[in-house]
């Protein structure tokens, strides 16, 4: 049976809560490009289709699933849901293993071969994964279904050199402010919330020294740091503007955020004292809740005044978990896995998933489910995520170089007495370093 018409056969056998279609595409096949998901075409469901033939044979064999050690119980659920409502796979036996999202892409690209055939996976590692090879493009009968369904964001996260290569799980991944409010009087404003943490003796936590959070300060004053990969995921150009007027801006506000008694640098709940306000992400909800008690509150990060006069929003990066399917040899294993993968993906099971563990759903409907918009943690994010860009490749170098930027404000190397000269300086020798890593 050749590619083309198990692609065919299977796309009638999905059931309602599927993507659209399955199989996948030959390599040389190429997707649309990723064009802005609109809530008009958000509120059109895949329609189901008819029970493909009973007598067509899809083969037999093993697929290796590898998710988060929280949701295994969870996916073996939905491997068994799927599977009956699809008898024509009975000959396939999935397994589910617990290897998170942050360990899957170091596997996957360590060992491609002894790798899972389907795996959940933090979008940053995508363009890793797609040089290895470890990553089969979405099929083309899927495409317009995951970009209509998904929000913007995460289908960009799952978009390489215009290609799709994953299917969005999550638009959970990013930060906003927790805080107490018996503390806290006004959480839109950074001055207003350092004041009632120094007033009542609290602290205030955010990680400056991390490429992730920082960001928060310069995509706020309208700073730029991206790059551009080709379709082989290799980095080909860098967009950096650090050093500037408003980069400068942005970092004598870390400075100024440094010099407060009330700062303590960290991200994580579990580990701060005295608390009063954080900047972290819905992992954390639960810690924080057990900390704050009644006085428990959400909101999307502050705006500043910055040193030019001017108030900036603070921005940052919003992050997604993806789903991938890895290329087969086996034209049949690789369209029922691409069939599995949508249904693990689709809106029905991305509701259940938040139901079941609280992972916020890329889904627009999904994200427009009471449950969802009663969720305070995420509800707060959603609003961030407005404010924010899409975290896409990075090169790893980039990480650690940020922490070094953060570790010049947090070791006294620049001060509230630094100048502007001495501050753009600094600036440039990061952003020609970025400028570095790509080409």
């Amino acid at each position: 049976m050749n590619r083309k018409l198990v692609s065919a056969l299977l796309a009638g056998a999905m059931v309602t809560g599927l993507l659209a279609g399955c199989g996948s595409s030959g390599s040389g096949s190429t997707a649309a490009s990723t064009a802005p998901a609109s809530e008009a075409a958000a509120s059109e469901a895949a329609p189901a289709s008819e029970a493909a033939p009973a007598d067509v044979d899809y083969g037999s064999g093993d697929i290796k699933v590898w998710v988060a050690d929280n949701v295994v119980d969870f996916t073996n659920q939905q491997v068994a849901a799927f599977k009956e409502a699809n008898p024509q796979f009975a000959g396939w036996n999935v397994s589910v293993e617990p290897v998170g999202e942050g360990d899957a892409a170091g596997n996957m690209i360590t060992d491609v071969e002894a790798g899972a055939d389907i795996y959940g996976f933090a979008q940053d590692q995508i363009a890793r994964l797609v040089s290895a090879g470890a990553l089969e493009e979405v099929a083309p009968e899927n495409v317009e279904a995951v970009k209509s369904q998904n929000d913007a964001g995460s289908v960009g996260a799952a978009t390489v050199g215009g290609t799709l290569y994953a299917y969005p799980l999550t638009s959970d991944n990013g930060y906003f402010l927790y805080y107490d409010k018996s503390v806290v009087t006004d959480p839109s404003d950074l001055d207003q919330i350092l004041a009632d943490c120094e007033a009542a003796g609290k602290n205030f936590y955010m990680e400056i020294n991390s490429g992730w959070y920082q960001t928060a300060f310069f995509f706020g004053t309208g700073c730029n740091l991206s790059y551009e990969t080709d379709d082989a995921g290799n980095f080909t150009s860098a967009n950096v503007d650090y050093a500037s007027d408003k980069g400068v801006v942005a970092m004598k506000e870390m400075i100024r955020l440094q010099s407060s008694p009330a700062f303590q640098n960290g991200s994580a709940a579990g580990e701060a004292t005295n608390l009063a306000a954080i900047v972290d992400g819905t992992w954390d909800s639960a810690t924080v809740q057990e900390l704050f008690g009644e006085n428990y509150a959400c909101a999307k990060l502050p705006s500043f005044t910055g040193s030019d006069g001017q108030t900036y929003q603070m921005s940052g990066f919003g992050g997604f978990k993806l789903l991938g399917v890895k290329p087969q040899q086996d034209e049949n294993k690789l369209a029922v896995c691409d069939a599995l993968a949508a249904y693990l993906s689709g809106e029905e099971v991305q509701l259940a998933r938040y139901d079941a563990v609280g992972w916020g759903p890329s889904n627009m409907n999904a994200q427009q489910s009471d449950a969802v918009k009663a969720d305070v943690a995420l509800s707060a994010l959603a609003e961030q995520l407005q404010y924010t860009i899409p975290q896409g490749q990075y090169p790893g170098d980039y990480w650690s170089l940020a922490t070094g930027l953060g570790d010049d404000v947090r070791q006294g190397n620049l001060t509230t007495d630094s100048t502007d000269e001495e501050i753009l300086a600094v600036l440039q020798t990061f952003q020609d370093t970025c400028i570095s890593y790509a080409g």
